[in-house]
């Protein structure tokens, strides 16, 4: 059988590396081995011995019961073999964690990460319960965190002079050491996404960046 389908590019090879890796701009491969950390509902093809384990309504000490307020649930996958991930056709992004290093990341963006990475879900400062983005998961430690992204990102400085204001459906994540705040406005109301009377942006101050999606696409968020 004949086909551009089967290009070298397209097939999975062996893998030769423990972890995670880009399979293509829109899937991440992870060669298991021990255990790693996944968005339920985001695994799309899997090979070896490995066993998935749906993780609970924890609190405290246990995993928390989703990345976000959202109802994110996540799996853990045990093991030794290797595991395709993938949202929507979405693009995918690897992020290497370094010591010191802090991302704030919407739930809806994770796709999955090293077991080595520790994350702790916060309520964005000033978000009240109006808004996208208001538990967000902070991660921190050294590894790697796949995020997933609709459309290509568009990754904005911060800087203490020129604060940054995001539509709360559109944040993927930011810096976070960033302070956070709900910024409302009457004017821009009818000028942003077609809406119309006020408009809720979040406002990002501060020295960094923030990480948002071009689409204006929102889903329901189930952990399935």
């Amino acid at each position: 059988m004949k086909s551009d389908l089967f290009a070298s590019e397209n097939l999975a090879q062996a893998a030769v590396a423990p972890g995670m890796s880009l399979q293509n701009a829109k899937s991440v491969r992870y060669n298991v081995n021990g255990e790693m950390l996944a968005r339920q509902g985001a695994m799309v093809a899997f090979r070896g011995n490995l066993q998935f384990e749906r993780k609970g309504q924890g609190i405290g000490g246990m995993l928390k019961r989703a990345v976000t307020g959202e109802g994110l649930a996540l799996m853990s996958v045990r093991g030794q073999g290797e595991a395709w991930f993938a949202h929507q056709g979405g693009n995918c992004f690897v992020i290497d964690f370094e010591p010191g290093d802090a991302l704030t990341v919407n739930g809806r963006n994770v796709l999955c990460f090293d077991p080595t990475l520790s994350y702790e879900i916060k309520m964005v400062k000033g978000a009240g319960m109006t808004g996208g983005g208001l538990f967000n998961s902070v991660f921190t430690g050294i590894g790697k965190l796949a995020v997933v992204c609709d459309g290509h990102p568009i990754i904005i400085p911060v800087t203490a002079q020129s604060p940054v204001f995001v539509d709360t459906d559109a944040v993927v994540g930011w810096s976070a050491r960033l302070e956070t705040g709900l910024h409302r406005s009457q004017s821009v109301g009818s000028m942003i996404r077609g809406g119309s009377g006020e408009a809720v942006q979040l406002k990002l101050s501060g020295e960094g960046f923030v990480i948002v999606r071009p689409s204006e696409v929102t889903e329901t968020v189930t952990g399935h």
